[in-house]
């Protein structure tokens, strides 16, 4: 029997994972392919925690600090949640660390100056503490919108002030590029009030069909973000705003895309080679997650 394309990227990816990736993916990978368990992908995950309860240790491979981060800690919330890990105590210590780093007024920062010690990519260079912004504010509060297991603490004065603040933000432009869109998107699913959401919906589902938006052309070059990042999964909020003709050529294109080595290339520069090596390892589980779950595999 001929082995099909998709099987055959699978296990691609998967010499490639196990020969190159951070345990933590090799714990995902497992996870997701291999009847692996979450307590398994769970104690991976938390030698990044850090005593003040968020995330650092360059669980974001661009940031190579050491401290916690609020995109690092948005990275162990999307780890937690995929694999349904919200009653974890380490949801103890991210509770306690968001807290304590709610700025005056509602949301968080970007990062901290403390990313300017440590290697990073110039993106992550931070001029002053105790600005909040958007991103990651959004993707967090709506990670624990959407949970159920933990709710003790949403009615929390912290909490809502950051609910205030991410609708302040929506009312000052629409997203800026992908990352915009995705913090907007993780709150508007989740957040309660769904009457009020739907004004911003309105507003960004024009911005992901305009030029700005979802890029539909599978050969585009450079750091885009095609229809698969927007909709990875057929449930995702951006799937509404693809054909499936197009879906068909993009899933093609990921499958052409896999390299000789079972792993995808990075769009963006990597600050060194271990760090183009952890993040392709993270980007092949999650391809490979994304050929899952349209049936490809």
């Amino acid at each position: 029997m001929v082995e099909s394309r998709g099987a055959k990227a699978l296990e691609h990816g998967k010499q490639y994972v196990y020969s190159n990736a951070r345990l933590l993916d090799r714990m995902r990978f497992a996870y997701h392919f291999e009847n692996g368990s979450s307590e398994d992908v769970l104690s991976a995950l938390r030698p990044y925690q850090n005593v003040d309860g968020g995330f650092g240790h360059a669980l974001e491979p661009d940031m190579r600090c050491p401290n916690s981060q609020p995109v690092a800690t948005e990275t162990a919330l999307h780890i937690i949640r995929e694999v349904n890990g919200f009653g974890s105590d380490m949801v103890d210590g991210v509770l306690r660390y968001l807290e304590g780093n709610t700025v005056t007024g509602g949301g968080l920062p970007r990062a901290t100056v403390e990313v300017n010690g440590y290697p990073h990519s110039p993106w992550w260079r931070t001029e002053r503490d105790g600005e909040p912004s958007l991103n990651p504010t959004g993707s967090i509060i709506g990670m624990l919108l959407e949970q159920r297991e933990r709710i003790d603490f949403l009615a929390e004065t912290w909490f809502q002030s950051h609910i205030s603040f991410l609708w302040r933000c929506l009312d000052h432009g629409l997203p800026t590029d992908y990352h915009d869109a995705m913090q907007w998107i993780a709150f508007l699913e989740h957040v309660p009030d769904q009457e009020r959401a739907a004004k911003y919906q309105e507003m960004l589902n024009e911005w992901l069909n305009g030029p700005s938006g979802i890029e539909k052309d599978p050969d585009a070059t450079g750091y885009v973000h095609k229809v698969l990042d927007y909709a990875p999964t057929p449930g995702s909020y951006a799937s509404r705003f693809v054909s499936e003709q197009e879906l068909a050529l993009h899933l093609d294109w990921l499958l052409n895309s896999q390299q000789e080595d079972g792993g995808w290339p990075l769009t963006f520069p990597a600050l060194s080679p271990a760090v183009e090596q952890e993040w392709r390892g993270w980007l092949t589980v999650a391809n490979l997650k994304t050929l899952k779950a349209y049936g490809c595999l």
